[in-house]
């Protein structure tokens, strides 16, 4: 399971961007929950790591949030309510989002959260360390995948928030032009007669924009996350969970 925890950047100079927000992920992410949970913070709980990347990515893109990804087992039955529930997931969704507001230009952490061990937080650990070799001790189940999501996610946010206003013209109208199958974009034709403009100015702002990076990256991002929830299940004695068509 994922647990985010966004928290707004500034409040105490800025208006309360929550509502808004809540409303944009309600469509964003239909039927899962997400509310304000204490002040200018909201917090969710999804299954599905594309879900993950698609909300982490949509929140980073204006710059007002920082973002918090906790991987790993909620207690169950889950409550109605997020601001209810509780688990390693919820634990490591806090850790997360302190780590966040410390990441620099982009502000997103991902932690993986298992019952009963340390936490030593991802970003202490390069990726790919931590293997047990030559006296280190191993890295906690899950971390080493979560520090990679990070480090992937933090890669694509860094794509998604240099975008100018113009550049997310021409993404946002791609994706509304998409010929109706899951994951297929409409073509840069229909979105230059969407927008009134030539093919060649479509194509061009899509490539300043790393519209292609990203979509291509995306995948690896969803793999790892899936990867850190496997272990992170694994280790608290449930079966693991691997990628699955549908997180595609």
């Amino acid at each position: 399971m994922y647990v985010l925890t966004i928290d707004q950047r500034g409040s105490s100079t800025d208006v309360d961007r929550v509502p808004g927000l809540l409303a944009a992920l309600a469509r964003l992410v239909p039927g899962a929950t997400f509310e304000r949970s204490v002040g200018d913070e909201l917090q969710g709980v999804l299954q599905s790591p594309a879900e993950v990347v698609d909300t982490a990515l949509h929140v980073l893109r204006d710059g007002h949030w920082y973002v918090g990804i906790g991987v790993g087992a909620v207690d169950q039955p889950l409550p109605a309510s997020p601001r209810e529930g509780s688990g390693p997931a919820f634990v490591a969704a806090r850790l997360a989002v302190e780590r966040a507001k410390a990441a620099g230009h982009v502000p997103l952490a991902v932690e993986a959260g298992t019952a009963g061990t340390p936490r030593r937080g991802a970003a202490s650990r390069p990726a790919g360390s931590g293997d047990g070799a030559a006296g280190t001790p191993a890295a906690p189940p899950g971390e080493r995948e979560a520090a990679n999501a990070e480090a992937v996610l933090r890669l694509i946010g860094r794509l998604v928030q240099d975008r100018t206003a113009a550049q997310w013209k021409v993404v946002d109208a791609l994706r509304d032009v998409r010929d109706g199958r899951s994951g297929t974009h409409g073509s840069q034709k229909a979105a230059a007669a969407a927008l009134g403009i030539t093919e060649q100015s479509v194509s061009r702002a899509l490539l300043r924009s790393g519209w292609q990076e990203e979509w291509a990256a995306r995948p690896a991002a969803e793999m790892l996350l899936a990867l850190a929830d496997g272990q992170t299940a694994g280790a608290d004695g449930h079966a693991a969970r691997t990628p699955s068509e549908g997180d595609r």
